[in-house]
């Protein structure tokens, strides 16, 4: 088995060129504030004689009426408020009627002109002729609420038939729109596999939550279009020529609005896709019924079961006369149930795209056995998808999954980042810009030398297990963290993962009798041991970012045009170009990939003369570094 660099099969000039701005459709804001949401106060003033006579309303307004539930008079001079200074509609509030008293020894009241009460009821001062000043008479008023029977905690009657703890708790964690979440209890108790729906076009090739959240999941499509430039760049300059024509792609990724964006270009670049999502809680419910209304079969739904994930994955690729000839995969279980379950069918791949740790690895292996009949790109690897998905995306989400799910401070927290490759680089990072206290784990020396150099103490995870906030895991490897290390660790420490795959933190040892899960909200557990002791694990050790959260849509972009291009670059190969083993992408096409991205930033990238190329021995155009350099 060897590792070989891909040459290109595409003339990447007849896609260059200066590169447009993504002219994607306007995206119009959607505000929505349900009546009662929030109430502003609005401030107005009376005329000092209008003033004098407003207590009196009021105290009759709030105080006087039985019902508590009326509306009372408008203020006059202030139209549309009413007696208690809310907006005539708005819901009222048990309110007292005090007497606020003044001090009458306070330089400013001892004179007070009747006309100025400074907004307060102080008592009028009567002057007696021989110059002394008294307070005039004042009638005393009891102190009386708004009717005790008033209900406060009047709600909607109907949020389909959630309660409403479980409907604030999701919408305070979950990654789609609030808007597309406010379905009927239906979708949230029926499986999706037992439901027959038919988009507009009265196809049912698909099984998605809700077709009818297809309008939202539309509305994120096309902001995501945005902040995709290299992506629309290319669907726009390729879709004439239709590169991928009679390309059939079978899909297993994370499906986000990013994925329907670069789904989307390969169908405008001629493929037919099918689809599946590689996580049971990464899958955006409404973006999944957008790509079904669009025609394309989607097979996934949020909080999908174990068996429901295999499931999803046979029906796109048990279709009948249908044969799939290209695989774009994330984690590789696409490729190894097409490869255990349907042999001939996978003969006849043309090539296989692998974007993850886990999957690549499982690649080679089946290349080191001698087993892998099909030639794959390992797209990971590729320098545009480890030095910037990989390292800046988990850089900004790491944080961003951990706000959402557990609301904590950061700063002066303890740490444990298992594993300094590119992840925990941006973890690791993040982390401690926060001002939390950073340890690493690693087993390779070279990148436990970086983390030393990066300021971080590099440790065993028994050595700090009992004193630690919170373990993050990103090591693509299996046991990191070990039932004996839970059994450790101290009272609320977080327990999650940012690797791939959930095979990094012992979950399977949790589920014992002895243990108590208790959900907090979605996405997050409480395991409970026998003597009140409780971790806090998030999205059950699957990807925290992708299941808790959302990531950063340009740094998508990047990874979502290296798919792309790798796919056009296998399908297009001619035979004999590829052998049945793994490539990486052509350094060549990571330069590509990367200069599509440049003028989103108004970047002007410097250009080698004659002599310059010379003296390095370099092409003008590139690519400017051997195949070894490491960036």
């Amino acid at each position: 088995m060897s590792v070989q660099v891909a040459a290109p099969a595409v003339e990447l000039k007849e896609l260059s060129g200066p590169m447009d701005k993504a002219a994607g459709p306007p995206c119009e804001p959607v505000t929505a504030h349900p009546p009662g949401h929030a109430v502003a106060t609005a401030q107005c003033s009376l005329p000092a004689a209008e003033r004098e006579a407003a207590p009196a309303a009021a105290s009759s307004s709030a105080c006087g009426s039985g019902g508590g539930g009326g509306e009372g008079p408008a203020l006059s001079g202030c139209p549309g408020l009413s007696a208690t200074g809310l907006p005539l509609g708005a819901a009222k509030v048990p309110q007292a009627s005090a007497m606020k008293r003044s001090d009458p020894h306070h330089p400013q009241h001892r004179h007070r002109d009747s006309g100025d009460n400074g907004g307060g009821s102080a008592a009028e001062a009567l002057v007696s002729p021989d110059g002394t000043v008294t307070e005039a008479p004042r009638t005393v008023k009891k102190i009386q609420f708004a009717d005790q029977k008033q209900e406060f905690n009047k709600r909607p009657t109907k949020i389909g038939r959630r309660s409403l703890s479980r409907s604030i708790s999701q919408s305070s964690t979950d990654s789609y729109s609030s808007a597309a979440s406010y379905t009927d209890s239906s979708d949230d108790e029926t499986s999706p596999r037992d439901k027959q729906q038919k988009n507009s076009k009265g196809s049912s090739d698909f099984c998605v939550k809700n077709i009818k959240q297809a309008e939202f999941g539309r509305r994120e499509i096309e902001i995501a279009e945005q902040e995709m430039p290299a992506l629309m760049a290319l669907r726009k300059r390729a879709q004439g020529e239709k590169p991928l024509a009679g390309a059939k792609i079978v899909g297993c990724t994370h499906i986000t609005a990013q994925t329907a964006v670069l789904m989307e270009t390969l169908g405008a670049l001629g493929a037919q896709c099918r689809w599946a999502a590689c996580n049971i809680y990464s899958t955006l419910n409404e973006v999944a019924a957008a790509l079904a209304e669009s025609g394309f079969p989607v097979f996934a739904w949020k909080g999908e079961s174990e068996d429901d994930f295999w499931w999803c994955i046979d029906r796109c690729v048990n279709v009948e006369g249908w044969q799939p000839n290209m695989i774009l995969d994330d984690g590789g279980d696409l490729t190894h149930w097409i490869y255990k379950k349907y042999p001939n069918m996978f003969k006849k791949i043309k090539g296989i795209v692998e974007e993850s740790v886990t999957g690549v690895h499982r690649l080679y292996q089946l290349s080191k056995a001698g087993k892998l009949c099909v030639p794959a790109m390992n797209v990971n690897d590729s320098v545009t998808k480890q030095k910037f998905d990989n390292l800046y995306c988990c850089r900004e989400s790491i944080l961003d999954g951990l706000k959402r799910t557990t609301d904590m401070m950061f700063g002066g927290k303890q740490v444990v980042v298992c594993g300094y490759g590119e992840v925990g680089k941006g973890c690791c990072a993040a982390l401690k810009a926060m001002g939390s206290i950073v340890y690493v784990t690693e087993i390779d020396p070279i990148c436990a030398l970086q983390a030393c150099m990066d300021g971080f103490r590099l440790v065993k995870l028994n050595e700090v297990i009992r004193q630690v906030d919170i373990v993050i895991t990103c090591t693509g490897n299996k046991n990191v963290v070990t039932r004996e290390h839970l059994d450790r660790m101290k009272n609320s420490c977080i327990v999650c993962n940012m690797g791939h795959s959930n095979t990094e933190i012992d979950v399977a040892s949790l589920r014992t009798p002895e243990l108590t899960w208790e959900r907090v909200r979605s996405q997050v557990d409480h395991v409970i041991w026998p003597d009140g002791k409780r971790i806090v694990l998030l999205a059950e050790g699957r990807l925290l970012n992708l299941s808790c959260s959302t990531v950063p849509t340009f740094v998508l972009s990047i990874t979502a045009t290296t798919q792309a291009l790798a796919l056009i670059e296998l399908y297009n190969a001619p035979e004999g170009r590829y052998k049945q083993d793994v490539y990486l992408l052509p350094k060549k096409m990571d330069e590509y990939v990367a200069s599509l991205h440049l003028p989103t930033f108004d970047a002007h990238l410097t250009e080698l003369t004659d002599e310059q190329a010379k003296y390095l021995g370099l092409n003008k155009n590139g690519p400017f570094k051997p195949n070894y350099y490491r960036y």
